[in-house]
C-alpha cells in the first residue's frame, strides 16, 4: 500500500501546480529526490532507423545497470503517463512512436485464452499488472509488448492509442524505456524530481545536471549583488574625494603662500621732525 502512495505523489509531483520545472529530457535518466521511487529513462529517436528492437532495448537498459521498464500497478503506469506528456510537451517535435516495456511472452504463441498468461516481466519481475489495448494481445508471432504513444492516429475501438500496451513482433524498432533502482542525491530539493547525466539517446543527449552547492551559491550570491556594488561605488567615491582633497593640499607650497612678505625693508621716509 506504501508503495502504491508514494508512486501516486510521485505522479502528483510530476503535473500538479508546475512542480516538475525541469522537463524529461529524452536519453537521461529522471530520478526523485525521496529516495523511494526508482529512475526511469524515456529513449526516444526521432529518426525511424535509429529505433531498436526488442532485445537491443533490453541490453541498452541492462549496459547501464538498469532493466526495461516493468510496471507494478496503475499508480506506476499513471507515472510513466505523466512523464511521457511531459516528455512529448508542445514544441519538442516529439510526436508518434510506441515504446517498448519489458513485458514479453516466451515460446509459441496461440490465440487461445491462455495466451495474455503466458507474458512474463524481463526483469523477474511477478506483477501482475496488466493495461492491454482493446482486442490486445493477439498473441501468434507477436511476443514483445509496446507502451502505445500515437497521438496523432485516429482512436481505434479502445480510444486513443496513448499509454496503453499492445504485443508486437519483437524485431521491430521502436523507442524504449528503461528503469533504475532508487538514487541517493542528498543535495537535491526533496520535493521535485531530478535528472542525471547518464548516457542515452545519442539523438538528444543534452546533459543537464544539479549539483547541490553550485546552485546554492548562486542563490546566495545573487541577491547580494546589488549591495556589493553600491558598497563598491561608495568606496570609490571616498577614494576620489580623498584622493582630490590630496591633491588640492600639494599643490600649495611655502614659496607659493597667498601672503606676500617684502624681502627688504621698507625704506623710510626722508622727512624729519
Amino acid at each position: 500500500m506504501s508503495r502504491v502512495v508514494s508512486l501516486l505523489l510521485g505522479a502528483a509531483l510530476l503535473c500538479g501546480h508546475g512542480a516538475f520545472c525541469r522537463r524529461v529530457v529524452s536519453g537521461q535518466k529522471v530520478c526523485f529526490a525521496d529516495f523511494k521511487h526508482p529512475c526511469y529513462k524515456m529513449a526516444y529517436f526521432h529518426e525511424l532507423s535509429s529505433r531498436v528492437s526488442f532485445q537491443e532495448a533490453r541490453l541498452a537498459c541492462e549496459s547501464e545497470g538498469g532493466v526495461l521498464l516493468s510496471l507494478e500497478n496503475e499508480a506506476e503506469q499513471k507515472l510513466i503517463e505523466s512523464m511521457l506528456q511531459n516528455l512529448t510537451k508542445p514544441g519538442t517535435g516529439i510526436s508518434d512512436g510506441d515504446f517498448w516495456i519489458g513485458l514479453w511472452r516466451n515460446g509459441d504463441g496461440q490465440t487461445s485464452g491462455a495466451c495474455p498468461d503466458l507474458y512474463q516481466w524481463s526483469d523477474g519481475s511477478n506483477s501482475q499488472y496488466r493495461n492491454w489495448y482493446t482486442d490486445e494481445p493477439s498473441c501468434g508471432s507477436e511476443k514483445c509488448v509496446v507502451m502505445y504513444h500515437q497521438p496523432t492516429a485516429n482512436p481505434g475501438l479502445g480510444g486513443p492509442y496513448l499509454y496503453q500496451w499492445n504485443d508486437d513482433r519483437c524485431n521491430m524498432k521502436h523507442n524504449y524505456i528503461c528503469k533504475y533502482e532508487p538514487e541517493i542525491n542528498p543535495t537535491a530539493p526533496a520535493e521535485k524530481p531530478y535528472l542525471t547525466n547518464q548516457p542515452g539517446d545519442t539523438q538528444q543527449n543534452v546533459v543537464v545536471t544539479e549539483a547541490g552547492i553550485i546552485p546554492n551559491l548562486i542563490y546566495v550570491v545573487i541577491p547580494t549583488i546589488p549591495l556589493l556594488l553600491l558598497i563598491l561605488v561608495a568606496f570609490g567615491t571616498c577614494c576620489f574625494q580623498m584622493l582630490h582633497k590630496s591633491k588640492g593640499r600639494t599643490k600649495t607650497s611655502p614659496n607659493q603662500s597667498t601672503l606676500w612678505i617684502s624681502k627688504s625693508s621698507r625704506k623710510e621716509s626722508g622727512m624729519e621732525v
